[in-house]
């Protein structure tokens, strides 16, 4: 359960990928030569970062990994802050979005599953563990859900935190509305 104060007071939701936006499995593979690697998206997922970012909160991925699956990704969800590092100090790259945007560290929720999420987890205002996070990482967050990564968790993390706004209803109805056919046309 999240306080509804401390919902209203989150300003930007940071993701980890592997083990949070999936399921941490990595497919690496070749193709004309080229290393390919690939990822598994969970579609509800998108649509719940979708419908918070029509609340004005902003959404961040910050990896361990340099993946151009994940750059793909944040681009279709419309994600601009993205940073990927490849030895995992997640930290000075979320703290520089920050910056950018003004934003202090209670006003930041961070999902993640692993230790390279510790230090990101240990500074935020809402701290927040997957399902099959690892037992450290559930003992540093406020809130774990029910979901493991790559299944729907992130969607579980947007509605709690939604409702907990009072933003839930009127989002998904106007969404929901916007993609209804005018009663007239449905009695043609």
């Amino acid at each position: 359960m999240i306080q509804p104060s401390l919902a209203r007071s989150i300003r930007i939701v940071g993701l980890d990928v592997d083990g949070v936006l999936t399921d941490g499995g990595i497919y690496l593979g070749a193709a004309n030569g080229q290393p390919v690697e690939l990822k598994r998206y969970e579609i509800q997922d998108g649509l719940g970062i979708h419908l918070l970012q029509r609340t004005g909160v902003r959404v961040a991925i910050v990896t361990g990994r340099v993946s151009e699956s994940v750059r793909l990704r944040a681009a279709e969800l419309g994600i601009d802050d993205l940073a990927q590092d490849p030895n995992a100090q997640k930290l000075p790259a979320f703290l520089a979005m920050l910056d950018r945007h003004g934003i202090a560290p209670s006003e930041a929720a961070f999902v993640g599953d692993d230790f390279p999420d510790l230090a990101i987890l240990r500074l935020v205002g809402l701290p927040v563990a997957v399902g099959n996070a690892v037992p450290e990482v559930k003992a540093a967050c406020a809130l774990t859900l029910t979901r493991h990564g790559g299944a729907g968790a992130v969607r579980e993390f947007v509605e709690l935190l939604m409702k907990a706004r009072g933003d839930w209803n009127a989002v998904t109805e106007q969404y929901v509305t916007e993609r209804s056919l005018p009663l007239a046309e449905l009695d043609r």
